[in-house]
């Protein structure tokens, strides 16, 4: 079982107990994929949607009229289960993963421009400008810094367990991981020494870094989720705590930081997708993403966020594109 997915069911098992935040209604949405999603991915300025389905594997689309754009798959005449998406940072090209393959597209074209087996099983990626790297968070207990463009690894970030969550700087000088060793790491790409960590008390679901370097996000499934300061590790706001088992417990499954550093968009496993002010970590805005039955009891999951022109986007794992105001 993919682990987003049991992340998924083991929240959704949980709701019950601990509760469910209310949050404004979309306010427009789009269905991407029929029956649901393995995974999702939004670019940088919210121009492009990746979506692995259930159903019809991988898709490009694009939210200026949602529109369908390319069909991604792996294999001719095959569906492909897609694990991971990801873009680079400037919207030329994208990732798709399957749990051993690697395919990069060019967006303007849709035609592959590689194919490369990973080194172990495929958890999470991420693009580096240019799409000429990308950071793979690996099943083998380690994170990899592959040449997507030429093949070969050419930096390896070693773990103590399963690496579920990375994120690269815009600049791709540092990563950042989170674990099932319950550990967010920052390492130095060109050297590969790490730079700084920080513990928590379950397994990292979620990581994330600000474009200017300066701030991060790391969240632990069903514990605690934080805004560090990238450079002295310190945590500066606390979105999430668990200080006793009577508090609600969230999972946060994906988060992104504006381009101007300034506000922190998160979704999480119940569909609940919250905007931040990342220097006093007060919540501005939230939403909760539509759910393809209102009063069945399965809660989609918010596989991706990010922003866009004066709107903010999420994709849940029900397949559904959420536009929000």
């Amino acid at each position: 079982m993919r682990p987003v997915v049991k992340s998924l069911l083991i929240a959704g098992s949980l709701l019950s107990l601990f509760g469910c935040d209310s949050g404004d209604e979309p306010s427009l949405w789009k269905e991407y994929a029929l029956t649901g999603a393995y995974s999702g991915s939004i670019s940088s300025k919210g121009t492009y949607i990746a979506v692995g389905s259930f159903n019809h594997g991988g898709s490009l689309w694009t939210t200026s009229n949602h529109e369908r754009l390319y069909n991604w798959n792996h294999r001719a005449k095959e569906y492909s289960i897609l694990a991971a998406t990801a873009f680079s940072p400037e919207e030329r090209y994208a990732a798709t993963a399957n749990q051993q393959d690697l395919v990069l597209w060019d967006l303007t074209t849709g035609k592959s421009e590689g194919f490369w087996s990973s080194p172990a099983e495929i958890m999470q990626m991420d693009l580096s400008p240019n799409g000429d790297y990308a950071l793979l968070g690996l099943a083998d207990h380690n994170a990899v810094y592959f040449d997507v463009k030429n093949g070969g690894v050419k930096r390896t970030f070693r773990h103590d367990a399963r690496v579920r969550s990375v994120d690269l700087s815009q600049d791709a000088t540092l990563a950042l991981t989170g674990s099932d060793a319950y550990k967010a790491k920052l390492w130095s790409v060109e050297t590969g020494e790490l730079l700084k960590e920080m513990t928590f008390g379950n397994v990292v679901d979620t990581v994330a870094l600000s474009p200017n370097a300066q701030w991060a996000f790391s969240a632990g499934s069903l514990d605690k989720a934080v805004i560090w300061d990238v450079n002295t590790a310190q945590e500066v706001h606390t979105l999430s705590n668990i200080k006793d088992f009577s508090q609600k417990r969230v999972s946060y499954l994906s988060a992104r930081f504006s381009a101007d550093n300034q506000q922190l968009l998160t979704g999480t496993a119940s569909g609940l997708v919250q905007l931040w002010n990342v220097s006093s970590g007060e919540e501005l805005r939230s939403w909760r993403i539509h759910r393809r039955d209102p009063y069945g009891p399965v809660h989609a999951g918010v596989y991706a966020v990010g922003f866009g022109q004066g709107k903010y986007y999420a994709l849940g794992s029900n397949g559904i594109m959420n536009e929000l105001k």
